[in-house]
């Protein structure tokens, strides 16, 4: 929870933060505390926290600063709730989230990372990290990795390589997908991250979220043109073919 500076001080070791939502209830089970931080390297189409992507934006909070405030929504958590890390990409500032985890360990608070697995190297650091996750809820773009590179610019691959840990590291984990419309809308879609998924036994459930442009503001904010201009959002109702196919191969589907 502490590091040692130059002068051999101890200090708490801070991260950078985008946002918090103090009791959220989308992002994990119970009502969560939910630490949004900076930095991303995907450049998803859809993101709807495009200010998130600049790891020095933000401001500073050390890991009791992030307890001092989290203990005060301690009693909100007899649900089952807890601390969820979110962003930006979580894995991006991993000793911080570390020593965040193993101080809500040491008060008995549920930890959750939301992560898209994506960062510069795997690397022990990332089992140590994951030692101190009680849950994780992994966002799987797209399982064809031209189709991802489509959507994130990135490949696939490293997301993969991610939910492969969880396995062996016996980490439960949630998948979380959004259905885009002209990408994951489609059968094919469906069935390939049915196939893939129903192969993991940490996988506790599958979440669809239908897309949204919810955050179609901060690309303008930036002088960007938001990249799924014109394509309209996705209604709840219009997941149900894509949740009967995975529901085809014993996946837990929520929607």
């Amino acid at each position: 929870m502490t590091a040692v500076n130059a002068l051999g001080e101890s200090e708490s070791i801070a991260g950078r933060v985008h946002s918090i939502e103090s009791c959220g209830t989308l992002d994990g089970p119970g009502i969560r505390f939910i630490l949004f931080l900076q930095g991303c390297l995907m450049r998803c189409k859809y993101c709807h926290n495009r200010d998130s992507w600049d790891e020095s934006a933000g401001y500073e909070m050390t890991v009791e600063e992030v307890m001092e405030s989290l203990r005060y929504y301690k009693p909100y958590f007899k649900s089952g709730g807890g601390l969820t890390v979110s962003g930006g990409e979580p894995l991006l500032q991993t000793p911080f989230v570390t020593e965040l985890f193993k101080a809500c360990h040491q008060e008995g608070i549920n930890t959750c990372l939301d992560t898209n697995g994506f960062m510069r190297e795997h690397n022990g650091a990332i089992d140590a990290l994951l030692a101190e996750t009680d849950l994780v809820l992994i966002d799987v773009k797209h399982l064809d990795n031209q189709q991802h590179i489509e959507l994130t610019k990135v490949s696939n691959r490293y997301t993969l390589n991610f939910i492969e840990q969880l396995e062996r590291l016996s980490v439960p984990f949630w998948l979380r997908h959004v259905v885009v419309p002209g990408y994951t809308d489609s059968q094919n879609s469906a069935n390939l991250l049915g196939e893939y998924a129903a192969k993991f036994s940490q996988l506790k459930r599958v979440e669809l979220l239908p897309y949204h442009q919810h955050g179609a503001f901060k690309w303008q904010q930036y002088g960007e043109i938001y990249p799924l201009q014109g394509v309209d959002p996705l209604p709840r109702q219009a997941l149900e073919p894509i949740a009967k196919t995975l529901t085809s191969y014993n996946l837990p589907v929520v929607y």
